[in-house]
């Protein structure tokens, strides 16, 4: 069985994961599989795209968490997965998925990786990465703009109704869950000690 390490990045949505994940991928290279848990929000075909629109997607029932564990300990056992593909744009899943095969460093990332008690216990390195809610929601603008099709007036929407109470709610809380919590995915300290830490176990 291969010795895998199975790391946890959360945080709040713009705070610099997705950084700090692309970091450890670039140093380990084909050692890293990268999990993205907003790949696992729950299949909606039963419901209009409006409809659908209107959901709570910051809540940690709109992911399918369950398959996420499933898939991990799969990995875990050396076994490839179909990991499911998400349409932003139809606010769904799309009828595509992507084949992930283990490797000896997986990286889950997404805002509530550190809520789900069955999830944490499959993680042996749990980060939190921080920054300024107002350096957030600008990071979370361009980013929707640019990458996933949506208009400004519908990210406020979104952002004040469902992202900034469910944050506090349900992401924040879980940077106590951490093993380390970074103010920025460019700390070069917290790199250090995440590559060292790589490192050593996946020498062990």
């Amino acid at each position: 069985m291969m010795n895998t390490v199975i790391i946890g990045i959360a945080g709040g949505t713009g705070s610099g994961k997705s950084t700090f994940t692309n970091r450890i991928k670039d140093e380990f290279k084909d050692n890293v599989s990268v999990i993205y848990y907003d790949n696992y929000y729950k299949r909606r075909d039963d419901v209009t795209l409006e409809e659908r629109k209107g959901f709570n997607y910051d809540h940690p029932d709109a992911f399918d968490t369950d398959l996420l564990v499933w898939h991990l300990a799969e990995l875990k056992a050396g076994n490839a997965i179909e990991c499911p593909v998400y349409d932003f744009a139809l606010y769904n899943r799309s009828d595509e998925t992507v084949t992930v095969k283990p490797s000896k460093v997986i990286i889950v990332e997404g805002i509530l990786v550190l809520q789900n008690e069955d999830l944490r216990k499959l993680l042996d390195i749990k980060i939190f990465v921080e920054a300024d809610a107002d350096e957030r929601i600008l990071r979370r603008v361009i980013r929707d703009v640019k990458e996933r099709g949506r208009d400004v007036e519908g990210i406020a929407k979104q952002y004040l109704t469902t992202v900034k109470p469910m944050h506090y709610i349900y992401v924040e809380p879980t940077k106590a869950l951490a093993d380390i919590v970074i103010n920025s995915g460019m700390n070069d300290v917290a790199f250090d000690l995440i590559k060292s830490k790589i490192s050593l176990l996946l020498g062990a």
